[in-house]
């Protein structure tokens, strides 16, 4: 599925192609929710690297996260003007792109139910919205991005 994508004040606007466009995962962790989240969680989605197109790449910053004391080789884009929250990326797995679903302005399928993962972080504000039917995990889940598109059959290209 095609997306497109841009921060809040546009000076940053790009385009990917996502295997898995659902926004189903709802991460509580520190990182993500201080960094990119909205409601105490944010949510990534899958893209290839290969289709990435930039315009006003002059005004975007990359932020390295430290997990366990260490720098995290994982690269946050945000725009450097208003702050919003644009992609995830790492150079372990170059061929892949985490767009934040905060910043798709395409229309995104509407996810058949949520995941919430790394509640072990969820500062106590945070109140997780849903029927106590959906699945709840304190780390990571058992499947990935892919594996969840797969078994509920909305991997794009599939």
């Amino acid at each position: 599925m095609q997306l497109e994508g841009s921060c809040y004040c546009g000076a940053v606007r790009f385009s990917c192609e996502a295997y898995a466009p659902v926004p189903y995962l709802r991460c509580y962790c520190s990182i993500c929710r201080k960094t990119g989240g909205g409601g105490g969680y944010a949510i990534n989605l899958g893209a290839r690297a290969a289709g990435l197109k930039v315009s006003g790449s002059e005004n975007i910053s990359v932020f390295h996260a430290v997990i366990d004391g260490e720098q995290s080789p994982a690269e946050r884009r945000f725009c450097s003007k208003c702050g919003s929250a644009l992609w995830v990326q790492d150079p372990r797995w170059p061929d892949l792109l985490h767009p934040f679903a905060s910043a798709i302005d395409t229309e995104l399928p509407q996810p058949p139910e949520h995941i919430h993962i790394m509640l072990s972080a969820k500062p106590g504000w945070v109140r997780v919205d849903d029927s106590g039917s959906e699945d709840r995990f304190d780390a990571y889940p058992p499947d990935s991005l892919e594996d969840w598109h797969r078994r509920h059959k909305v991997l794009s290209g599939d």
